[in-house]
């Protein structure tokens, strides 16, 4: 008898693919504009869909899916914002309770934030 294997399952599939990567960008802007030490961040109260939909292509490619980011470099479109280390881990407590919010396994949750920690350096300017 010969074991079928099973093919390599990307990140990006493990938790959902697109549908699950919108709900949890959703919420974590959310909990973001809630957040009174990040919601300074957007002075207009609100995360409009072009954002939104940067955030996950960024995610969806990040994480192994079929996506593709078409958006602003990071680092230019955060340039000036002055974000700090703080703050960059403030969001990330966010994602990280979203995921658990959304019922992400913590060992894929934390491959996530993993990959998300890799984009500091575009994102903290101060």
């Amino acid at each position: 008898m010969t074991a079928t294997i099973a093919p390599d399952v990307s990140l990006y599939e493990e938790i959902g693919g697109r549908p699950a990567l919108r709900a949890a960008v959703d919420v974590f802007y959310r909990r973001v504009l809630a957040d009174p030490e990040l919601a300074w961040l957007f002075p207009s109260g609100a995360v409009g869909d072009r954002h939104q939909a940067f955030v996950v292509s960024a995610l969806g490619e990040a994480l192994g899916g079929p996506e593709q980011y078409r958006g602003p470099v990071l680092a230019d479109a955060h340039r000036g914002l002055g974000i700090t280390d703080a703050q960059f881990d403030r969001a990330a407590a966010h994602l990280s309770g979203v995921l658990d919010e959304l019922g992400v396994p913590r060992p894929l949750a934390d491959q996530v934030i993993v990959i998300v920690a890799r984009l500091r350096s575009a994102i903290v300017t101060a």
